[in-house]
């Protein structure tokens, strides 16, 4: 190689172009490439000097690359050998051969990607320059590339640095119509979420997408899945009720293992430690990601248990210890609050497995927060819990069926109370779904005849 090299360089510059271009066809056919990387090394160190010239460079360079790409090269080791390589060779003059460097990363990553290396394929995307050179790329190229990196980070874990790229994509979304990269956009939003802890959006999310026919059955169900999962794991509350009455709605819903749990959050039931271990199964590694407490709230656990008599029998957890862990709790306080009318910090704390101190700044944070009804009496240690229609109201329109009109009365008994409410709430919700479809022609009526 180094002797033909040797010949061309001492041709005019306009028969330089089809000599180099000979060469590594030359090189590329024969049936023996256990040389093949060293001759391509050659050659491409050749013709990337300036005395070669740059136009005969790129057209080269442009021919090992379509070469490359139509898998001229058997074996995807040596592809990636002599990509590498080449890259590393054009680095120094990388300005120069903008457009030919960003096809070879392409298809390096679509090396890496494939051989399940994510993280390698995504850092070499990432090298891709999008924004400058001899030819910019359009918004909708560029968001292509962004979402595939988000995508590939996400297979590996790296949500911090994966965020940052679902915000440059965020900022194209816009810019494209293709319902592929729509729907990988949307994916990446839902998986983003469920990475940054904001369960409540995630699960929205993924349930929106289990709805689209253009995705496999498969993968619409492991997205249910996953919605149901991010509801569980959501902060208790009005927001939580409406996404878990969407989600128990839901026919497909009945199939999936955690439809248990699901179904028990949604009636308010308290869960015992058995069905939360069995579902701390299914969680992947970020859903069981350890917290610590906040200094005040250590604080105020600490102060409040001061005051209390010692009791052997009394849990010594200050908080809940993972994500799982804090939503359970909260669960189990918000479904306290539809037992009992009142309950004392110490009985509280017996309940969720914490000190008295802790389950009241628990309780405190989520009155505070707007996510339970109720009043706190630190001289008499008690938590009052507020009786009201709300939470039976999120259930209840979560079907967007609307204000319904609802005249309370005064039964002296709590329970009946809200039984009454419940079975008016159904009646009119049930009255309004007949009207609706009776104004949609979908239901007549016969007339009775004489």
């Amino acid at each position: 190689m180094e002797q033909k090299l040797a010949q061309v360089a001492a041709l005019s510059q306009k028969d330089k172009a089809a000599a180099y271009q000979s060469l590594l066809a030359q090189a590329l056919g024969r049936q023996d490439q256990s040389q093949l990387p060293a001759d391509i090394h050659i050659l491409v160190e050749n013709v990337v000097q300036e005395s070669v010239g740059l136009v005969i460079g790129r057209q080269v360079l442009s021919e090992l690359v379509k070469a490359l790409s139509e898998g001229v090269i058997a074996g995807a080791d040596l592809r990636k050998r002599i990509v590498e390589d080449t890259l590393a060779t054009v680095q120094p003059r990388i300005v120069s051969y903008e457009e030919q460097v960003n096809s070879l990363r392409f298809q390096l990553a679509d090396i890496l990607e494939a051989g399940e290396e994510w993280s390698e394929a995504a850092r070499v995307l990432m090298g891709i320059s999008l924004d400058s050179g001899q030819r910019a790329l359009p918004d909708e190229d560029k968001l292509r590339v962004y979402v595939r990196i988000v995508r590939l980070l996400l297979e590996d874990e790296d949500s911090v640095q994966a965020e940052t790229y679902y915000n440059r994509a965020a900022l194209l979304a816009h810019s494209t119509t293709e319902k592929e990269t729509i729907l990988q956009f949307k994916l990446c939003q839902a998986r983003i979420s469920d990475y940054s802890r904001k369960f409540l959006e995630a699960a929205s999310r993924y349930h929106e997408l289990s709805w689209v026919p253009e995705i496999d059955e498969d993968e619409r169900t492991h997205m249910l899945l996953a919605a149901v999962t991010c509801a569980v794991l959501a902060p208790a509350g009005p927001n939580r009720s409406r996404v878990l009455a969407s989600l128990c709605r839901d026919e497909r819903a009945s199939d999936l293992p955690t439809y248990n749990i699901l179904l028990k959050m949604f009636h308010d039931r308290i869960l015992r430690s058995a069905e939360i271990k069995e579902f701390e199964q299914t969680l992947k590694p970020h859903q069981l990601a350890r917290i610590s407490l906040s200094s005040n709230d250590r604080l105020a656990s600490a102060v409040a248990d001061d005051d209390d008599l010692p009791d052997p029998n009394a849990s010594t957890r200050t908080g809940p210890s993972t994500v799982l862990d804090r939503a359970v709790m909260e669960h189990n306080l918000l479904a306290s609050s539809k037992i009992y009318n009142n309950i004392t910090f110490r009985g509280l704390g017996a309940l969720l497995d914490l000190t008295p101190g802790a389950a009241e700044t628990m309780a405190r944070k989520m009155i505070e927060q707007g996510r339970l009804k109720g009043s706190i009496d630190q001289v008499e240690k008690l938590i009052s819990f507020e009786v009201t229609g709300e939470d039976d109201d999120a259930q209840g329109k979560a079907g967007g069926l609307g204000d319904v009109e609802q005249i309370e009365e005064d039964t002296g008994a709590p329970f009946t109370k809200r039984w009454d409410m419940q079975i008016r709430l159904t009646a009119a919700n049930v009255e309004s779904i007949v009207q609706h479809l009776t104004e949609k022609g979908l239901v007549r009526f016969a007339t009775a005849q004489a």
